[in-house]
């Protein structure tokens, strides 16, 4: 199973910041002239007071006016730019950690794998987000540490409480026919088996959007809580989205058989045995 889809988490965030219907100028009032007001319209060509636009667009024209329209369209180009190249460099990130991460220091009891919070290992995902980010001015360099820091410190909080709750991840370990059972593949099961008790931090939108903020640090930034809202959105249901889909492959089981005795005890459980800690338990 790949990670998340870019497209999907590009859609649900563009769709999540048009929600929000920001106009363009913001708090933009009509003006008034003299008495009968024309003195707005008469400033500009017919042509110019009422030109057509897009209902896709992320932000609202305050008019019909061809100048707030041109200049909507150009803000829009911005963040619309910017939110694929966000959510690519996402996608890119978590991948990436996905091939490398690893499940360790299990304990492996006849048919079932035990592991404590803390036995999922990875590399930070900021580390593995942000080189790919925009950086095309000093304000979207910016947005991209804060994003990059905000979904790396929920991923991180999910990550350090999974555990393994007991699964019957070897079969075969309830009645192994040696004095040591060799290194042996886990029965494939969904990540979403592997529980956290810190599931909220990656699934609550709103802790998340938050961790962004406190990030960037700059309460005037604009158009900063809506377009860390909608990442965070989509991040959120992408995650959710890919827990369960996601299998864990290829966990390397092994340990002793101590009740092995032929030929009065031909068969034994594994007791106390522990697995194999390598990179590609996530990659497929």
């Amino acid at each position: 199973m790949p990670g998340p889809q870019p497209s999907m988490m590009k859609n649900l965030a563009k769709v999540k910041f048009k929600s929000f219907s920001i106009q363009l100028p913001v708090e933009w009032e009509q003006p008034v002239g003299d008495p009968e007001g024309n003195h707005y319209i008469e400033a500009f060509k017919m042509t110019e007071l009422a030109v057509p636009f897009s209902a896709g667009m992320l932000f609202i024209p305050a008019t019909p006016n061809k100048y707030h329209v041109d200049s909507t369209k150009k803000v829009h180009k911005q963040f619309d730019k910017y939110i694929d190249g966000m959510c690519d460099a996402i996608c890119t990130g978590w991948d990436m950690w996905r091939a490398q991460a690893k499940f360790s220091s299990l304990k492996v009891m006849a048919v079932s794998a035990i592991g404590t919070p803390g036995c999922l290992k990875g590399p930070d995902l900021k580390n593995l987000i942000l080189p790919k980010a925009p950086k095309g001015s000093a304000q979207e360099t910016k947005y991209s540490k804060a994003i990059s820091k905000g979904v790396a410190k929920c991923f991180k909080e999910w990550q350090g409480k999974v555990t393994v709750p007991g699964l019957p991840w070897y079969p075969a370990f309830a009645a192994f026919p040696l004095a040591q059972a060799p290194p042996m593949p886990n029965v494939p099961m969904p990540l979403a088996a592997c529980v956290s008790a810190m599931m909220t931090s990656m699934a609550t939108p709103n802790k998340m959007k938050k961790a962004m903020v406190d990030a960037l640090g700059e309460s005037d930034a604009q158009h900063h809580e809506e377009l860390f809202d909608s990442i965070a959105t989509a991040v959120s249901a992408c995650f959710v989205a890919w827990l369960p889909q996601q299998q864990v492959m290829n966990v390397l089981g092994k340990g002793p058989v101590p009740t092995y005795a032929p030929p009065y005890v031909p068969v034994g459980p594994v007791v106390a045995g522990d697995n194999i800690a390598i990179p590609g338990h996530l990659a497929t």
